[in-house]
């Protein structure tokens, strides 16, 4: 009894050892918007949230899928470690951060990294190229030591950006992106840091789990390798993966009030912690602002609020609903729908990106040993 209370403990203590806390900060709309820049930002750079997943929608805009971001980690890379805060991004796959060789304005006010200063750092003449958004970053490929709250990930390829388009992300809240999807979509075949992990058995389980608390709560966290099971209280619904690039599933239909509205036939949905807002094709959003009575600039009256319907995601055969306190954003006594459009590649099918508006309501759990996403709701 004692030796199994022992090993209880000894897993908790690991278990909480692999946390990365996440905390909440401005997101760079608001720091643009306090600068006087935001208006102008958003004449010149027309965004389509749908050119990060299809590459062919590829253009030379900056990094706009981070807009809205506000939960931002600590990483470090090298020998004596060098700090960086960054997004952990479950759709991308690539590690990069700023470099001591970029010149871009938006590098001048992010820690750069110096491998000049990590005795374990390793160089090599490969380039890198990626595309965030309708964005991209260029640089190069080198390997060292990257240390994620408590785990050290041995020669981990990462990207050292020399170049970072748009003076915008000077007001970025973070230096760089861990990218947490699949390897089969990372840029130059660089194997992601999660990837290393499993291989590495540096996680208990493969598999993490991510918390994002709601409005100016604190506890926000990645969970590397466990599942904390104080957010699993309602159970655990377990989502096959309909595509093992992103962290992808298909979705039954979207119903509001028992009627399903979009979605109807079925379509494809990315549940992606790099993305703020609920992202969804444009026709299917025009269809479902009708159905909630809310005008197609998706502003409403903040009293409104109590009298609108949840929304509900019909998957695997399964309801998760979201209420309207979830999917409506309220600034500055101004209420909005978190619902962005975009366009959509023809012949792609419908296709939403469920981002941190959704996962907001549920703890979510991304397996890797399975190919399947948990969801357990919080509330």
């Amino acid at each position: 009894m004692k030796l199994l209370l022992l090993l209880g403990l000894v897993t908790l203590a690991q278990c909480f050892a692999l946390r990365v806390p996440l905390r909440k900060a401005k997101s760079l709309r608001q720091s643009l918007k306090e600068h006087g820049l935001l208006e102008h930002y958003l004449r010149q750079h027309p965004y389509n949230p749908a050119a990060k997943y299809f590459p062919t929608l590829l253009s030379s805009e900056p990094l706009q899928n981070f807009m809205d971001m506000e939960y931002f980690g600590t990483i470090s890379i090298g020998t004596p470690a060098q700090e960086f805060t960054v997004i952990f991004d479950t759709g991308s796959s690539n590690l990069w951060v700023p470099s001591v060789y970029c010149s871009s304005p938006a590098c001048g006010n992010h820690k750069r990294f110096n491998p000049e200063k990590s005795s374990t750092f390793v160089g090599t003449n490969e380039s890198l190229s990626i595309v965030y958004g309708t964005g991209s970053m260029t640089g190069i490929l080198g390997y060292d030591t990257v240390t994620v709250s408590d785990i050290k990930v041995i020669n981990q390829i990462f990207g050292l950006a020399e170049t970072e388009p748009g003076t915008f992300f000077y007001y970025a809240p973070f230096d760089g992106i861990l990218g947490l999807a699949f390897p089969s979509i990372s840029s130059s075949g660089a194997t992601p840091v999660f990837d290393n992990m499993m291989t590495e058995d540096l996680v208990a389980r493969d598999l993490f789990s991510v918390y994002l608390s709601k409005n100016e709560q604190k506890g926000s966290f990645v969970l590397f390798g466990a599942i904390d099971h104080s957010y699993t209280t309602n159970g655990i619904s377990w989502i096959p993966l309909s595509a093992e690039t992103y962290w992808q599933i298909t979705m039954d239909s979207v119903s509001i009030a028992g009627v399903p509205v979009v979605c109807s036939n079925g379509c494809q949905a990315i549940v992606d912690t790099g993305t703020s807002l609920l992202a969804v094709p444009n026709q299917a959003l025009n269809t479902l602002l009708g159905a909630l009575g809310v005008g197609s600039n998706g502003e409403i009256s903040c009293s409104a609020i109590s009298s609108l319907p949840d929304i509900v995601f019909h998957i695997n055969g399964q309801a998760f609903p979201l209420p309207p306190s979830a999917y409506v954003m309220e600034n500055d006594g101004y209420c909005s729908l978190g619902l962005q459009g975009m366009n959509v590649p023809a012949g792609s099918g419908e296709q939403w990106i469920l981002g941190d508006i959704f996962i907001h309501e549920y703890y979510v759990i991304f397996n890797r040993a399975n190919n399947m996403v948990g969801l357990s709701r919080l509330h």
